[in-house]
């Protein structure tokens, strides 16, 4: 599970020694948690906590380079953002990094104040990334937890339908709707039909042009 709580660590991937060191030290200085790896063979061999942070990757690595590694992670660490460096950047190198997902492309020798603020933006982008993340955790344990006909009564009034349509659709009675729909906003935790509608979204229910605050019945 995520840990939007926990320190952020930003992780240095370089085979260059003195860069390494040089950015792990300028980054702790400024009150951050790093850790620093020789290649990103090094990187995928070790654990790597669900916590806010980011990495901070030359792309010119031994064996699998920067731009292979962001291929790698992509899938599987979408929350963590990824600041590429490099010693001999071009431009559609740089192209492909940024499509691929990077926020920032620096070139060596880095200016610190752009590194700084490279990696206190991808920070932010990580927590923002985890935090909806454990939201749509929560959105599908609350949707495992509704009944076959709740789930059928929530598609559709998230579809834009009416109670009496509802009702009409499954051939039950309108007082039955207005009783499952009831269930589904407190099993959903969903405060408005606003809510329910946003959910919908994270389950990718189907859902109508309606506006969410449709009228309810």
């Amino acid at each position: 599970m995520p840990t939007l709580q926990a320190e952020p660590i930003v992780y240095v991937v370089d085979d260059d020694v003195s860069v390494r060191e040089s950015l792990k030290s300028f980054l702790e200085t400024a009150g951050l948690c790093v850790h620093p790896f020789t290649s990103a063979w090094d990187f995928l061999a070790s654990p790597h906590p669900q916590v806010p942070g980011c990495l901070v990757l030359d792309v010119s690595l031994p064996d699998l380079n920067g731009l292979e590694l962001q291929q790698r992670i992509a899938g599987d660490r979408a929350d963590l953002p990824i600041v590429f460096i490099t010693g001999c950047g071009d431009v559609p190198m740089t192209v492909r990094a940024m499509k691929a997902g990077a926020i920032e492309f620096l070139t060596k020798p880095l200016d610190t104040d752009a590194l700084l603020r490279a990696v206190t933006d991808a920070i932010e982008l990580s927590r923002r990334a985890l935090a909806d993340a454990a939201e749509a955790s929560s959105i599908h344990r609350s949707y495992a937890t509704l009944s076959r006909r709740e789930r059928q009564v929530m598609a559709l009034v998230v579809s834009g339908l009416l109670n009496k349509q509802v009702a009409s659709e499954l051939s039950i009675s309108e007082i039955t709707v207005k009783a499952h729909r009831g269930k589904v906003m407190h099993k959903m935790g969903a405060r408005s039909l606003a809510d329910l509608f946003s959910m919908a979204l994270v389950l990718k229910l189907h859902q109508s042009p309606a506006p969410p605050d449709a009228p309810a019945y």
